[in-house]
């Protein structure tokens, strides 16, 4: 007499928790935008290259007050202090909309039980902007803000105050981000990782790490 074998259940998934980035990931960033029709391309431009706007970013991300940022502009490049000024009055504007496609992983996500959290280069100051503009960051369990810690990714501190703020095991977390210096830091922290391209992508990765999201 034959028997109908068991049938096999379903391998568990191999991550718990998505980690995730937010600029240009969740919610689109373009600083060009907090200008436009209001200055002229070529005058921003040449603000930008004044200051290393990315360096100068970055330092905003990293903690430093807009106070302390506009009086180094004064100070340096005082001709761009007023070009300084309509970025940061018009910082809303740079975040031009969500990213395509990711708030409805997110919402995928938290339905099928995934722990969610944010880990995000960005100014302190400026964070409260960024939920009017994808609501998908509102979603996140918690949110680890870099401005707010004064390190940012790609440095591995930043990653290790993550793990222990959210209880995270990093081989069962996927790490989220659009930047290759923040996944290879993370990798090397023992992260699962996703160089972020678009919300196909997302959810191909999380499909092969076992998690039930839905086909692109």
């Amino acid at each position: 007499m034959s028997t109908v074998p068991s049938p096999t259940p379903p391998a568990s998934p191999v991550v718990d928790t998505v980690l995730f980035d937010f600029g240009n990931v969740l919610v689109a960033w373009d600083p060009y935008a907090a200008y436009a029709g209001r200055m002229d391309r070529t005058d921003v431009e040449a603000f930008f290259e004044a200051v290393d706007f990315p360096t100068f970013n970055a330092r905003q991300d990293a903690g430093r007050s807009w106070a302390d940022a506009r009086r180094e502009v004064a100070e340096h490049h005082p001709e761009h202090v007023s070009t300084l000024d309509v970025y940061t009055e018009n910082f809303a504007a740079s975040l031009v909309g969500p990213v395509p496609g990711t708030e409805e992983v997110v919402r995928e996500l938290r339905d099928l039980g995934v722990r969610l959290y944010g880990l995000t280069n960005w100014s302190a100051e400026m964070f409260h902007e960024a939920e009017p503009a994808a609501p998908a960051v509102g979603l996140m369990e918690d949110v680890l803000v870099s401005g707010r810690v004064g390190l940012v990714k790609p440095d591995p501190r930043i990653f290790e105050v993550a793990t222990g703020r959210f209880d995270l095991d990093p081989a069962r977390t996927l790490f989220v981000d659009d930047s290759v210096a923040n996944v290879t830091a993370a990798q090397a922290l023992g992260f699962r990782t996703l160089r972020f391209e678009d919300a196909a992508g997302l959810r191909a990765r999380l499909r092969e790490l076992g998690v039930g999201v839905r086909e692109a």
